[in-house]
């Protein structure tokens, strides 16, 4: 049996600053990217994250104060969210657990009727090295989603953002054409696995309403300050070459009543600027491939 992969292994080191110049149609020259993710945390096991800690710092189950949290981004927190995003014109990747479209049917079917990409988040919120049998996971959430919307998921994130060794390799098996998990380039970045290549799409973890609220506890406007920040980077860097900004919301974070505004108002602001376009995972995927076809 061949050894596994690490990721260094998978992927050719490319300094960003000697590579061909990517363009994108008319006077384009910047691609943000939405990521929406709906989860499913499950009240008999430990929640996948906590907004107050346990009495004396001893974790109980049913944990129901931080399931309440979550639960609270389903039932409001993500139509405050999704109005935001009709208005705005914005078709995010809505990554999310299969049991979503199980537990939560009409926050799926929502979803669907909006017309956004369904991207697989694994079956449910438990990280893949807590997975005996990843095949039969992931072709399990790449049924549940497909039998739901229709069309097989073309991408994927962890749960968590965890992967194994070779998880790549079973996904890749699975049909996935691309991950969001690696936040190690501005640009798309093609991966080695035993089935062909993906192609791991920029992401962040710093630009991230969980990273910045419910690990860093920023106050609700550094989204905003934070992603600005960033994008006026990524824009000047953008003149050269396209550039690929992330964005990651949590219903239950960014769909907050006191972070909602800034949210809203960082996207204002970055789609006000010309040259911008706002584009989900899969047309991502199809103008890289594009520009740049995938290695034998």
């Amino acid at each position: 049996m061949a050894e596994p992969m690490a990721p260094a292994q998978r992927i050719e080191f490319s300094a960003i600053t000697e590579r061909e110049p990517l363009s994108l149609p008319g006077n384009a020259r910047m691609i943000v990217w939405p990521v929406f993710a709906l989860e499913v945390w499950d009240i008999g096991r430990a929640m996948a994250r906590t907004v107050i800690p346990p009495p004396q710092a001893q974790p109980l189950l049913p944990d129901v104060p931080n399931w309440t949290w979550h639960e609270y981004g389903m039932r409001v927190g993500f139509w405050r969210l999704k109005a935001m995003l009709q208005a705005l014109d914005i078709r995010p990747t809505v990554t999310l657990n299969a049991r979503v479209c199980e537990d939560y049917p009409k926050v799926a079917a929502a979803c669907l009727e909006a017309g956004w990409e369904f991207n697989a988040h694994a079956y449910e919120q438990v990280p893949m090295h807590k997975i005996d049998d990843q095949p039969a996971s992931i072709a399990k959430t790449m049924d549940v989603i497909t039998k739901f919307c229709g069309k097989k998921p073309r991408g994927w994130f962890g749960p968590g953002l965890t992967q194994t060794f070779d998880t790549l390799d079973h996904l890749a098996a699975a049909g996935i054409e691309y991950i969001g998990d690696w936040a190690l380039d501005d640009q798309p970045v093609p991966i080695q696995t035993k089935h062909g290549h993906v192609v791991a799409l920029p992401y962040n973890f710093e630009i991230h309403d969980i990273v910045m609220m419910a690990i860093q506890h920023q106050r609700s406007d550094a989204f905003k300050v934070r992603a600005i920040d960033a994008f006026d980077t990524l824009y000047a860097e953008s003149a050269d070459s396209v550039r690929i900004m992330a964005l990651a919301m949590h219903p239950y974070l960014s769909g907050a009543a006191h972070r909602f505004r800034y949210v809203r108002e960082t996207f204002e602001h970055i789609l006000a600027q010309p040259g911008v376009v706002c584009w989900d995972g899969e047309q991502i995927l199809d103008w890289y491939l594009q520009q740049q076809p995938l290695p034998a």
